[in-house]
């Protein structure tokens, strides 16, 4: 529980946190959201070419789902450290976590919309995605309701998150985009719940219909969540913009070693995506045995869109009549 006389008393500044609203934090996710945006792009415009390169689709498709992998349990990470530290976090940070929390669940339903058809073919990589994009709705709307309280309550900027549930020291300053924040954090909220619904409907549906102009519609929709979400974070955060209270402590736009360690571990995927290529296309399939084979040489042959393959769940049956389609 949060001291009642830390509420009601607020100070003029907050200790900064490098953690959660650090330089490397904040590249490492808009870095990876954006290639994984663009590695979505490429595949989805691939899929209008009958005649596009089977390799590069190979290579590209297995990048863009390590990176969303990454990005979410990113983004369910930091959220969790977040409400860890409700009782010492100020609003400030919290809005920064919120941001990329959003960042990453655009990235992610980016990824199931470009590789939903690879996840339907196994029924453990449907459900596991479910479970993330669950816990990752659950985390991002209780975040939401704690950034709407502290619109509605005034919170004074400087107090911890948690006060915004006891009596605290009100910000005489916010009244005059009240209005604007909260019904801006109730859209954001109810965009986020309407996407979980459709992603989820969209990823347990035997067939799609018009699947390659949905994906391509969503896709634009997604990216400029996306984008708006990495603007806000860029333009909000002391790293890169103008924070809106008066930091102390170490600078959160300087570089440490765990700051530095967010963004080198972006370069992982491109070494197994290295390794990959190596392994399927540098190697000549007739000078090999049998028994080096590569163990997902099969998909070279060529993707047919117009044929599905849906792999039932064997716990819970084929699923309900509404995705029977």
């Amino acid at each position: 529980m949060v001291n009642l006389t830390i509420c009601t008393n607020a100070p003029d500044t907050t200790p900064s946190d490098a953690g959660v609203a650090g330089s490397g934090v904040l590249l490492a996710f808009i870095i990876t959201a954006g290639i994984a945006l663009i590695l979505s792009s490429y595949i989805v415009l691939g899929d209008f070419r009958t005649n596009a390169p089977i390799a590069p689709k190979i290579i590209s498709r297995k990048l863009l789902s390590s990176f969303s992998d990454q990005q979410i349990i990113e983004g369910i990470g930091i959220q969790a450290v977040g409400l860890a530290k409700m009782n010492t976090m100020v609003p400030y940070h919290f809005f920064i976590v919120w941001m990329l929390a959003l960042l990453s669940t655009a990235t992610h339903l980016a990824t199931l919309l470009t590789l939903v058809q690879d996840y339907k073919r196994d029924w453990v990589l449907r459900w596991l995605r479910q479970f993330f994009m669950f816990v990752n709705l659950l985390l991002n709307v209780l975040y939401g309701i704690f950034v709407l309280e502290t619109n509605i309550k005034d919170l004074t900027p400087t107090l911890p998150i948690a006060c915004v549930w006891n009596e605290h020291a009100e910000d005489a300053g916010a009244q005059g985009n009240k209005t604007l924040s909260v019904v801006g954090t109730i859209a954001v909220i109810a965009i986020t719940v309407v996407l979980f619904v459709l992603s989820t409907w969209y990823l347990h549906m035997r067939r799609q219909t018009w699947g390659k102009a949905v994906r391509a519609v969503g896709l634009l929709v997604l990216a400029a969540l996306a984008i708006g979400a990495a603007v806000r974070v860029i333009l909000a955060s002391a790293a890169f913009g103008t924070p809106s209270v008066k930091l102390t402590g170490p600078r959160e736009d300087s570089w440490s070693f765990g700051q530095l360690l967010t963004v080198l571990v972006l370069i992982l995927p491109f070494i197994s995506a290295l390794e990959i290529f190596r392994g399927e296309i540098g190697v000549s399939q007739e000078t090999v045995s049998e028994d080096s084979q590569p163990l997902n040489g099969s998909e070279l042959k060529p993707m047919r869109y117009d044929r599905y393959s849906y792999q039932p769940n064997p716990i819970f049956g084929s699923g309900s009549k509404a995705f029977r389609r």
